[in-house]
């Protein structure tokens, strides 16, 4: 049984992430930009990619969990046209794949797994003699009803 859903679970898992990134894939545009850090509110230095588009210049968040990124790096940056200040770095780990959709989705599964197994692992004595009684003796096809 696990063979036949681990094919299923890579489609809806891979179909998921292709059509829920924002900005949009397909529609979106790409770009260079370029890493600054710049101190924020609570005086911390978080990583910020800059970019152009004609004369106006756009800064978005690029700091992201495991993401390791040096003042004055080219990145590429995505965003759409309509909007470009919600624009994303384009990189796998952090635009295509996310940690907490990666630890939702191999979680969920589990955990509904080990709830069904739980529920199914000890069932009463009147569940057992209620399927017993629900179940009818297999018929082979050619057998005449007698």
């Amino acid at each position: 049984m696990i063979k036949s859903i681990i094919p299923f679970y890579i489609i809806c898992v891979g179909l998921y992430i292709l059509f829920s990134r924002k900005p949009d894939y397909q529609d979106g545009e790409i770009t260079t930009g370029n890493i600054h850090y710049i101190t924020d509110s609570t005086n911390k230095k978080v990583p910020k990619a800059v970019f152009s588009i004609g004369k106006d210049e756009y800064v978005v968040n690029a700091g992201y969990v495991f993401r390791n990124l040096k003042e004055g790096q080219a990145v590429q940056v995505i965003y759409e046209t309509s909007d470009p200040s919600k624009a994303a770095v384009y990189s796998w780990w952090g635009y295509w794949l996310q940690w907490d959709e990666l630890l939702g989705s191999i979680l969920i599964p589990v955990v509904f797994l080990f709830i069904a197994k739980e529920i199914t692992a000890r069932p009463t004595a009147e569940a057992l003699l209620e399927e017993m009684e629900m179940r009818k003796p297999r018929k082979r096809k050619n057998d005449d009803d007698v």
